[in-house]
């Protein structure tokens, strides 16, 4: 068998394997290597342990033959090194001085792998070095498979990691989903509970002030009549409360018109400070001259400008100040999402514990909150930047921590003329009636009976019925020339009852009488017709007469 095919030369199967035969003795090493060359081997000679060292860091060999006896460094020292910094490198020691058994036992337990006296048997070194390098191939490869398996042990172990932070995200994520579904249908359950007690709240009012009016009619006493103006302005208040319960129950878009943010703003002046805590000073800032109409839905407003106040006050559990400024900006160029133009901006500023940059960046996002469990929803600023992005404007939001926070609205301006118009349009210059024929239509029997009797003492005949059945049949036996229509009627619905009313009569003048309905729903569902809403004064239910009356006359006049 020659060098090139023997396969016990070769380490691995794949490459030559080279010795280094280390010895001082110069016919002794010539032996051993011409034997290990005749086998097929690669040799490189070494003299002494230095030379030997750096053959080692050079050659880097399979196998070292290493002589305990060398002219500088002990051989078994040398075989510790090469342990030490080489630890595959197999060593088999050789001697022909220390021979004895403790001379071998000694040698094994400085390192080496194998021991030999000399002089060797070529063929016993031979087969001694196949041994050991095949001793060495297995060791090798079981190294390369325990790194493979570590390797893939590791890249499993890191993709089921990756694949946990993955499915803990999901599962994040449709925790996070499931509270906001939570907190929606919780939301929209209050939302319908408010517009109940609304409606029937508005129910309450619409009977005490109809009565109130009656006996504002019948008192002479000029104090009664002062102290029945004050159980007026009572029940318009109650009434304003229930139309901010309704602006937060809405679901729909918002209703913008015209709006005088300036009365608006000094109307809230005194329930805002019931908000807020005695340790809170609130002062409100209106400019001074000039109009401040925004374009907006002035009950929504309120709320917008009523959840900033209450979260400025979460923010000052010690105390502090809230400064609301109100003025008109005009915009030459676009800012943002802002476009240029006319704007009314209100700015709601406290002094309290303002927040981080991280929070700011959510701050407006729907449910996200940082107040304790069952202390906030995460929809007030939610509903603020709303608000103002509905009245074709936008919101801002300044802090820091420790600095307090500033929410600015910026809205749409509109124009004076049109408010002015607005409210010239809604008040006609006679109100007294001529005899004519009116169909009241309500379930709630107080609010039928004053607005009957109103009716009748401003010069109007009055029928009345409780529910959609006897509407229609008091319509084709009294033939109506306005009807006042209640929305939400016991059976057939107030706007069924319209529905057939009209296809009766396509002209007749209906108006809906109802605290929470929505003018331009109403308008989609029954074209033309006009709404009034629960509590009214009684100059507010003959205005909304008497201008169906004169319409339909100038209609029949055209």
């Amino acid at each position: 068998m020659t060098a090139n095919s023997s396969p016990a030369a070769s380490v691995g199967g794949n490459a030559r394997a080279t010795i280094l035969n280390v010895d001082d003795t110069e016919a002794a090493r010539y032996a051993k290597s011409r034997s290990l060359r005749h086998a097929g081997f690669d040799v490189a000679d070494a003299v002494s342990g230095r030379d030997a060292l750096a053959q080692m860091e050079a050659r880097r060999p399979a196998l070292v033959l290493l002589d305990v006896r060398l002219p500088d460094i002990d051989g078994i020292e040398v075989c510790r090194q090469i342990k030490q910094r080489w630890p595959t490198t197999m060593v088999l020691q050789t001697s022909a001085t220390f021979t004895s058994a403790a001379d071998r036992a000694r040698g094994l337990e400085g390192g080496a792998d194998s021991y030999l006296i000399q002089p060797i048997d070529p063929d016993e070194l031979v087969a001694a070095v196949r041994a050991l390098l095949r001793l060495h191939d297995a060791e090798s490869s079981t190294r390369q498979l325990n790194e493979t398996l570590e390797r893939r042990i590791e890249e499993r172990t890191r993709a089921l990691h990756q694949a946990n932070v993955r499915l803990l995200e999901q599962i994040a994520q449709r925790e996070r989903a499931e509270a906001v579904l939570v907190q929606s249908q919780k939301m929209e359950a209050i939302g319908q509970l408010t517009g109940t007690m609304a409606h029937d709240f508005n129910n309450i009012l619409a009977s005490m002030v109809g009565y109130i009016h009656l006996v504002q009619r019948m008192a002479g006493d000029a104090k009664i009549s002062a102290l029945l103006d004050k159980a007026l302005a009572a029940a318009e208040r109650g009434k304003q409360l229930t139309l901010r319960l309704l602006a937060f129950s809405r679901s729909n878009d918002l209703v913008t018109g015209p709006t005088d943010v300036r009365t608006l703003l000094l109307g809230m002046r005194d329930w805002l400070r019931q908000a807020v805590e005695s340790a809170i000073a609130l002062d409100i800032a209106v400019q001074e001259g000039g109009e401040l109409v925004a374009v907006t839905d002035a009950n929504q407003l309120e709320l917008a400008l009523l959840n900033l106040v209450l979260n400025a006050k979460d923010a000052m559990p010690a105390g502090g100040s809230i400064h609301i400024d109100a003025r008109a900006r005009e915009l030459g160029e676009a800012d943002g999402d802002l476009p240029a133009g006319a704007y009314v901006v209100i700015t709601v500023a406290d002094t309290g514990v303002g927040m981080p940059a991280e929070v700011l960046a959510k701050a407006f996002d729907p449910f996200f909150t940082t107040k304790p469990v069952g202390r906030g929803t995460g929809l007030g600023l939610a509903q603020v930047a709303n608000v103002a992005r509905l009245s074709r404007g936008g919101a801002r939001l300044a802090s820091e921590p420790g600095q307090g926070t500033q929410v600015s609205l910026w809205l749409a301006a509109g124009s004076g003329a049109a408010l002015g118009a607005l409210a010239e349009r809604e008040m006609p210059l006679n109100l007294a009636g001529r005899g004519e024929r009116i169909l009241v239509v309500d379930d709630e029997p107080d609010i039928r009976r004053t607005m009957a009797e109103l009716l009748r003492g401003n010069g109007y005949e009055v029928l009345s019925a409780a529910e959609g059945g006897a509407a229609l049949t008091a319509y084709a036996d009294f033939n109506p020339q306005v009807v006042l229509l209640d929305l939400g009627l016991p059976g057939m619905s107030g706007i069924e009852v319209a529905r057939r009313l009209r296809a009766l009569q396509p002209e007749l003048p209906i108006v809906f009488v109802s605290g929470h309905a929505e003018r331009e729903l109403l308008w989609t569902a029954v074209p033309g017709v006009r709404l009034l809403r629960k509590p009214f004064q009684s100059e507010g239910l003959y205005a909304e007469v008497r201008r169906c009356l004169d319409d339909s006359a100038g209609a029949a006049g055209d």
